[in-house]
């Protein structure tokens, strides 16, 4: 039973590793909100908003939730890098004047949207100058986002330099939690191995 129960885990941990090893999901969340801007605003508008990205299929996927905005929406992008994780303002650093079909004219609304990274349409085309390439403005954008100094907002017609926004954090991708789960249901069996056998079990 034991044997069998290990060799489960093995099987089921390399799955897990070989899919991880195929791709590279990133993903990133933010909580927009008036507060969090800069200079805040009083808007009652929230959203919430996941940027993920595929590094295997060179795919930036952008999704935005958003209600209760003060006056219709004109743009909305990510902006990066501050110099301060967390606060402060950046250029824009996705296409510009705004996302491709982004819901403008609204005061709430959903979006999603998929962008080639290796394009630069993608960018704004003054942060590929400032960052050399277009390879160079993905990596960029990556390493601001991995250091907490990218944020996503919403432009209104009311607040043009943005009415609600929220800086990006990354977060476990699926099978991450999958593979914590499983070390926890192994410790889990072990720890019920020895209590029944009443004495310690080892793996050779």
């Amino acid at each position: 039973m034991k044997n069998a129960f290990l060799r489960f885990i093995s099987v089921i941990g390399f799955c897990f590793l070989a899919t991880q090893a195929s791709s590279a999901i990133l993903i990133y969340g933010a909580t927009l909100s008036g507060p969090a801007e800069s200079p805040p605003t009083a808007s009652p508008g929230t959203g919430i908003a996941s940027v993920t990205i595929d590094t295997i299929a060179h795919s930036l996927t952008v999704s935005e939730t958003f209600s209760g905005l003060l006056s219709p929406t004109t743009a909305s992008h990510i902006h990066c890098c501050t110099t301060t994780p967390d606060t402060g303002t950046a250029m824009v650093a996705t296409m510009v004047p705004t996302f491709s079909g982004f819901p403008l004219g609204v005061t709430s609304g959903t979006f999603t949207q998929s962008f080639d990274t290796t394009l630069a349409s993608t960018y704004n085309p003054a942060f590929v100058t400032a960052n050399g390439s277009v390879s160079g403005a993905f990596d960029a954008l990556l390493a601001g986002l991995n250091a907490n100094e990218a944020y996503i907002n919403i432009h209104t017609s009311q607040f043009p330099n943005g009415e609600i926004r929220g800086f990006l954090h990354a977060v476990p991708e699926p099978s991450t939690w999958a593979m914590m789960i499983l070390g926890f249901v192994g410790i889990g069996f072990m720890a019920y191995l020895r209590k029944q056998n009443g004495q310690a079990f080892r793996i050779a």
